[in-house]
């Protein structure tokens, strides 16, 4: 039951992660997502095989100690949006926006669970939307593409900066996920542990839980 739960909140966190950007590059100009139908809080417009199902099951039952995922990114084109200089970031943050606010709500509603008499149940399933969306949240803002911290950096740059890192993003970009998954596992070996310590640190501030 617990796995299921897990699993559940990752979805649902990863479909509105995606979601957050099709409603922000909407507001800012771009139809493309509400066109395409991918506004929708439905998750079967949003799951993909790879990403959502096959990635995070993996990893949870193989007991890596690092649960990810991904859903089908949402369309949106950059030359639509009215502010060029800051529209893909705005697109970009709203996604992991989203998540800190998730994971914000779950913790106020885990903070009162005493006083609302909530079940076990339920406050594990909110400690996992809490700390997945966390998670998520920072590990999208990670400068590296396709993660939305990449979009990001390229526009706080210096414009001869920013120009020298969207090759360095297109030249990725040409390799697809095989790349994607490379960095996953340099950064599990490498990073996890310090990454990981910063976000039980976040999830103690926002629910006064420590994690064991």
């Amino acid at each position: 039951m617990e796995q299921i739960l897990i699993i559940a909140a990752l979805i649902i966190s990863i479909v509105l992660h995606e979601v957050a950007h099709g409603y922000a590059a909407n507001a800012l100009g771009d139809p493309t997502a509400r066109l395409s139908g991918r506004l929708s809080l439905n998750p079967l417009v949003h799951i993909d095989l790879l990403g959502s199902v096959i990635v995070p099951g993996l990893l949870f039952f193989s007991n890596s100690g690092f649960l990810f995922g991904w859903a089908k990114p949402v369309p949106y084109n950059p030359y639509n949006l009215r502010n060029q200089k800051w529209g893909e970031a705005l697109v970009a943050a709203a996604g992991p926006a989203t998540n800190i606010l998730l994971a914000f709500i779950f913790a106020i509603i885990i903070r009162f669970a005493v006083p609302l008499q909530l079940s076990d149940t339920f406050v594990s399933f909110a400690s996992s939307i809490v700390y997945i969306n966390l998670l998520l949240a920072c590990f999208n803002m990670l400068p590296f593409p396709p993660l939305d911290g990449s979009k990001i950096l390229m526009s706080i740059l210096p414009f001869s900066a920013a120009e020298k890192y969207r090759q360095f993003v297109r030249a990725i970009e040409q390799y697809g996920f095989v790349v994607t998954f490379i960095f996953i596992f340099i950064f599990i070996q490498i990073f996890w542990t310090p990454f990981s310590q910063f976000v039980a640190t976040l999830f103690e501030l926002f629910t006064g839980i420590r994690l064991l």
